[in-house]
């Protein structure tokens, strides 16, 4: 047979790159997670999806009772501009976390094995491994559902384990302030109070109430409104307290609201709500 390359071919040899993760990073755990753990499609322009990026710590953003948020930067390597910040919400162990309303959030939601769902009732090691990861799953999907529909949620970009990695909303480095440090007062609060209205309106159009909303968890960037925290995302009709959180939900925002000189009227919104449910 001919030789097809010519006598003056020669195989090429591949090294691995020079470069190897350092103190506060990681490969990116995007190649090794499955497609359903990654967000919904068709994905952002900025997600990075390269199997040769690098994660790098960049500090901590928030602690909480069931969690805390990490700033990470995702990027390949020499590739300036290229980089993607993120934030990585790693919920703790049962034993770790503080988070001692959860039974009344998890009331009508059923685990897809039926083993799993019966060690979390039984309190069992197991069960609390288990649900330590059910939470990030649950935010995760919650996250995918309501960017689908058009909330004003951060993009999920993946979750993998007790770690979700959202889009992070801020400049720079620094994550856009909760509305509850917004210095705006009276008539310079109304767009601020609509789009607060429109993300109510727009989890009850899913049937669903955030469950624990306040202005604690609604971000404020560039006059654009952006809820967070959402693991606890409740079906109002499946949960017996489902119509309590939602009149929970309207009541907390609604107050805050009144305080700082906007007119806000709970029960209007909740009946909107509810009309947005049937």
């Amino acid at each position: 047979m001919d030789n097809f390359f010519g006598d003056d071919f020669v195989v090429p040899t591949f090294t691995l790159a020079d470069f190897e993760p350092g103190v506060g990073q990681r490969w990116s755990t995007w190649p090794a997670i499955t497609p359903s753990e990654r967000g919904p499609q068709p994905w952002p322009e900025w997600v990075v999806t390269s199997a040769a990026a690098v994660d790098t710590e960049l500090g901590i953003l928030k602690t909480g009772k069931e969690a805390d948020v990490f700033l990470i930067e995702r990027a390949v390597p020499d590739n300036p501009g290229g980089g993607v910040l993120l934030a990585a919400k790693r919920y703790r162990s049962a034993e770790h976390r503080d988070f001692t309303r959860s039974g009344v959030y998890r009331e009508g939601r059923v685990e897809r094995r039926s083993r799993d769902q019966r060690a979390i009732e039984r309190g069992t090691a197991y069960g609390r491994s288990v649900a330590a990861v059910a939470w990030s799953y649950a935010e995760f999907e919650a996250l995918s559902r309501m960017h689908s529909r058009g909330v004003a949620v951060p993009y999920p970009v993946q979750v993998n384990g007790t770690e979700l990695l959202i889009e992070f909303i801020g400049t720079g480095t620094v994550a856009a302030p909760r509305l509850a440090q917004s210095a705006a007062v009276g008539t310079e609060l109304a767009a601020l109070f609509d789009q607060v209205v429109e993300i109510l309106l727009g989890f009850a159009r899913a049937g669903c109430a955030h469950g624990d909303l306040s202005p604690y968890n609604l971000l404020v960037h560039d006059g654009r409104v952006v809820v967070i925290d959402l693991p606890q995302l409740v079906d109002v009709a499946a949960n017996p307290n489902g119509f309590e959180l939602l009149e929970r939900d309207c009541r907390n925002v609604c107050d805050w609201f009144v305080r700082r000189g906007h007119p806000a009227d709970a029960g209007e919104v909740f009946a909107r709500a509810l009309a947005e449910l049937f």
